[in-house]
């Protein structure tokens, strides 16, 4: 039988990236417990530089001497973003997929009594792993467990990429019944074939077999087995509602004794894409009320326990939402696990984002993380689509990026014919574009009232979307704005970090959402703040401030309980504005959010106002604050005659706290409207010549002879310390350049510029 012996402590680690360590011990190391990282302050802003290299774990494994004829193999739950394994300073197994498990087989290696393990880990940026550029932190560092397993001869596959060796599909076959298909491969590492069985039983909540089927088998080398049966009116996993989950326990035996087995829930239900009514979950249309979620967490960064998931399951189940989308990789399975057993409908994704590579134009590792993302989190009944890209034509939109999306979306239907494929896109991608062919439904980034476009484009651009794609199913796959809640304001403004913005920028999005049957959903882009190490914005160094909660999960911003109000059964009332304790206006208007009808608010227990309404947003206009402190209380009344109340304290004061105001920082005229140096009154058509340099041209060829570079620098030689310039320029060319609000060209520039390219012969 399979036996897991847990290897998360006495470990020693080290930066010193020595290739003797290998084999010999760490002269000067530091005592860690994993899960661990390296950039656990430094990724999230800390005072010291992010640091990103090679790094060294090692620890001892003692075998006794009964214990040497078994099967050991060692799960590595991930390493960020590199992997090499040493037993005894031989390699035994790497990986290049830093958000996958892998494995490595010991036997060859080991010895009785102690044995060195030796785990190099790197974080280096590396042109054929990806991700290769993206706004979060690539965490360095064995951020998940590491156990050993202990096994006999004759076990389940655990060296196929997968994670148990054994893969469950249902399919509904109508008339209230499913179809159960249970296939693997069982291996024989003894010199001799065996005879044996496998069984699967099939259990109920409360133990009940209701199905089970065994097959007789020669277990050679490695045997393939396949087993299936109908389900009869089973019950459905119904997402949040219902998340109704059945045990399954499959067992390989040798002459009646059971030598390996596994135990894995599923539930039943079918998923539907609509183009019109959006998601059909088990014949019920579903909109999708979603978040997305990063896994790093405050002080930790990646390197988080099941505590910290189970916390933050606990407020994205409090928030209300039905559906996550796990961005922008693979996540621990333990979260899996609990989006199964709490009923969200999960998108699964790999980090094939934001740029392709320029060493393998085929991409290869795009699609080794994708082998081992389906394979890995193949039994979760959770996981309705598998993610193939994020925003990857950011800098570059070529046939060999439409290939590369077209032979994902074919390699994920090989692997896992019963699931949807998705995409998210940038909001350049053109709603008629090629690309929105490929998978069977596209998501789009939308941040329109933020980066770009006012808050109203939401909607008039998701109707264009339809108007144009009508047979496209589609959600917004991410929207949301940067906030710190000390920034408070009377008239919030588009980057003013203030709560009141995110507030406003959200109800817009809700509205839209909720008024467009055709939309499936959205994904609030973050349920969390989280670690973008090169990040200095609204007030904070190292993090991407989007949260609907603070990165330590202590603060809830009032646009988390907005969701709430408009996805949560679990009644409530909440006061908006609770951290602009010092108002410097008389009159306040008064936001009170909650998903109850029937709501009084108080001032000073003097009741002001009551309604029925039954909004999700109620506001009470220009209530007037006396000099002081003033006690702000809402009651909320439910059907039964429950009250819910909350309260909040506001101060009035004679002038401005001018804490609440981001104070940005002054930028030179001549960096915020640089090109006015150049004469743009006579710009013309853009022409191109064969056998000259273009806009068109990526900055890496253009940097390859010298005319053309200094032509580019003299342009712009004042973008070119960014580290997002420095990665992307095998890829970005001036047009794509243009086409990115932050590079602030405009169109008039790029004639002008191409006329001076036009002229230098390549």
């Amino acid at each position: 039988m399979l036996k897991i012996i847990p290897l998360n402590q006495l470990w020693m680690f080290t930066k010193e990236n020595s290739p003797s360590y290998a084999s010999t011990l760490i002269k000067e190391g530091q005592s860690v417990t994993l899960p661990h990282t390296w950039n656990d302050m430094d990724g999230q802003g800390g005072t010291e530089p992010y640091y990103r290299g090679a790094c060294w774990y090692q620890r001892t494994l003692h075998i006794a001497p009964e214990d040497i004829g078994k099967r050991f193999y060692l799960e590595i739950g991930a390493a960020g973003n590199m992997g090499q394994v040493y037993i005894n300073g031989h390699l035994v197994g790497e990986s290049r997929c830093g958000y996958a498990m892998f494995r490595a087989a010991l036997n060859p290696y080991l010895t009785e009594g102690d044995n060195l393990i030796s785990i190099r880990v790197d974080n280096s940026y590396d042109n054929e792993v990806y991700p290769l550029m993206a706004d979060f932190t690539f965490f360095g560092g064995l951020y998940r467990e590491v156990n050993l397993f202990v096994m006999d001869d004759i076990h389940f596959d655990v060296m196929d990429h997968g994670r148990d060796g054994v893969y469950l599909t249902q399919t509904s076959s109508g008339d209230n019944s499913f179809r159960l298909d249970v296939r693997g491969r069982v291996i024989n590492e003894s010199c001799a074939p065996a005879n044996g069985s496998v069984l699967i039983q099939l259990a109920d909540l409360e133990g009940t077999v209701v199905w089970e089927a065994s097959s007789e088998l020669s277990f050679a080398t490695e045997t393939e087995f396949s087993l299936h049966g109908t389900i009869s009116n089973p019950t459905l996993w119904d997402g949040v509602d219902n998340p109704y989950l059945y045990k399954a326990v499959i067992t390989v035996s040798v002459q009646g004794e059971v030598a390996d087995a596994r135990q894995i829930e599923i539930g039943f239900r079918t998923v539907e894409l609509t183009a019109d009514r959006g998601v059909i979950l088990n014949g019920k249309p579903v909109k999708l009320n979603g978040v997305c979620r990063h896994q790093d967490f405050g002080g930790v960064g990646n390197a988080i326990t099941k505590a910290h998931m189970e916390l933050d399951m606990e407020l994205i189940r409090e928030v209300g939402a039905n559906s996550i989308r796990l961005a922008h990789y693979q996540h621990d399975d333990y979260f899996y696990s609990l989006c199964d057993r709490y009923g969200l409908l999960v998108w699964a994704e790999i980090p094939y984002i934001s740029i392709p590579s320029t060493k393998d134009p085929e991409s290869r590792n795009a699609f080794e993380q994708l082998e081992r993302l389906i394979k890995q989190a193949y039994n979760h009944t959770s996981i309705y689509c598998w993610g193939v890209q994020n925003e990857i034509t950011i800098a570059v939109e070529t046939e060999n990026t439409y290939r590369t999306i077209q032979k994902l979306v074919e390699e994920a239907k090989r692997l896992d014919p019963s699931r949807f494929t998705a995409q998210a896109n940038i909001n350049g991608v053109a709603d008629d574009s090629i690309i929105n062919n490929f998978t069977d439904l596209v998501g789009y980034n939308l941040y329109y009232g933020w980066y770009y476009g006012e808050i109203k484009d939401l909607g008039e651009r998701l109707d264009e979307f339809h108007r144009v794609r009508p047979d496209v199913p589609v959600l917004v796959s991410e929207y949301g704005v940067d906030t710190n809640p000390r920034y408070h304001s009377y008239t919030p403004q588009v980057q003013d970090y203030t709560e009141e913005y995110q507030l406003l920028f959200h109800h817009n999005a809700l509205e839209t959402f909720q008024a467009r049957p055709f939309v499936l959903g959205g994904y609030v882009w973050n349920m969390f703040d989280f670690g973008s190490a090169n990040r200095k914005e609204g007030g904070e160094v190292g993090k991407n401030l989007k949260g609907l909660v603070t990165i330590d999960r202590t603060l809830k911003k009032d646009a988390f309980y907005l969701c709430k109000a408009y996805w949560s059964k679990n009644p409530f009332v909440h006061l908006a504005g609770r951290r602009f304790y010092h108002r410097h206006k008389e009159g306040n208007d008064i936001i009170i959010l909650s998903n109850l009808s029937h709501i009084r608010l108080y001032h000073n227990d003097i009741l002001l106002k009551e309604t029925q309404d039954g909004k999700p947003v109620y506001v009470v206009k220009d209530v007037l604050l006396k000099p002081g402190d003033n006690r702000i209380r809402v009651e909320g009344v439910d059907d039964q005659g429950m009250v819910y109340t909350d309260e909040i304290v506001l101060r009035h004061v004679s002038e401005i706290d001018t804490s609440y105001i981001h104070v940005k920082e002054e930028k030179s005229k001549h960096v915020v409207n640089w090109f006015e140096q150049f004469d743009l009154s006579e710009a013309g058509q853009i022409e191109v010549k064969e056998g000259y340099y273009s806009i068109y041209d990526t900055i890496e060829d253009l940097y390859s002879n010298d005319a053309s570079k200094a032509v580019f620098l003299k342009y712009f030689e004042h973008v070119t310390s960014n580290p997002f310039f420095e990665v992307t320029q095998g890829v970005m060319s001036i047009d794509k350049m243009s086409q990115l609000v932050f590079y602030g060209i405009p169109p008039e520039l790029l004639p002008v510029i191409n006329r001076e390219l036009n002229i230098i012969s390549k």
